[in-house]
C-alpha cells in the first residue's frame, strides 16, 4: 500500500573490549565501541567510540563522534563532536567538528577543526564582522 523507502538506518552493534583484553590489529565496524582495556592499531566506525577510565587506545581512530575518559596516542579523526573528560589524556593528532573539554583534561596534540568558519546571513564569516 505504502511505497518502500529505503534508508540507510544505523547499525546499533555495540563492541566492548574488556578491561583485561589487549588487541593488537585494525577493527573495522559500523557499530559503536567501549574501550576498557588496550587497543594499538586502527579503529575504523561509522559510529561513536568511548574509551573508559582504564582504556589505553595507541594508532588510529576514525569514526563519528567519540568520548575519551581514559588515555589516547596517535591520529584521531571525529566527523562530529569529541568530548574530553577531565580524566582523559590525549596527544597525538586530532581532526574534529567539534571539541568539548572538562577541566583537568590533559589535551597535548595538534588539532583541525573542520568547519571552523560559520557563514552570517549577510555573508561575512565570523572573523570579518565589520567595525563599528
Amino acid at each position: 500500500m505504502f511505497p518502500e523507502k529505503k534508508e540507510k538506518q544505523r547499525v546499533l552493534e555495540r563492541n566492548v573490549i574488556g578491561t583485561n583484553t589487549s588487541i593488537l590489529g585494525d577493527v573495522i565496524s559500523e557499530g559503536d565501541f567501549r574501550i576498557d582495556g588496550k587497543v594499538e592499531g586502527t579503529i575504523k566506525t561509522g559510529g561513536r567510540v568511548v574509551i573508559g577510565k582504564t582504556g589505553i587506545a595507541i594508532g588510529k581512530i576514525y569514526c563519528t563522534d567519540a568520548d575519551i575518559e581514559g588515555n589516547f596516542s596517535g591520529e584521531l579523526q571525529v566527523e562530529n563532536i569529541l568530548t574530553l573528560k577531565s580524566s582523559a589524556t590525549i596527544s597525538g593528532e586530532v581532526t574534529i567538528g567539534k571539541l568539548s573539554i572538562e577541566p583537568g583534561a590533559a589535551f597535548n596534540a595538534t588539532c583541525i577543526m573542520k568547519n571552523a568558519v560559520k557563514e552570517l546571513k549577510n555573508g561575512q564569516s565570523k572573523k570579518e564582522k565589520p567595525a563599528s
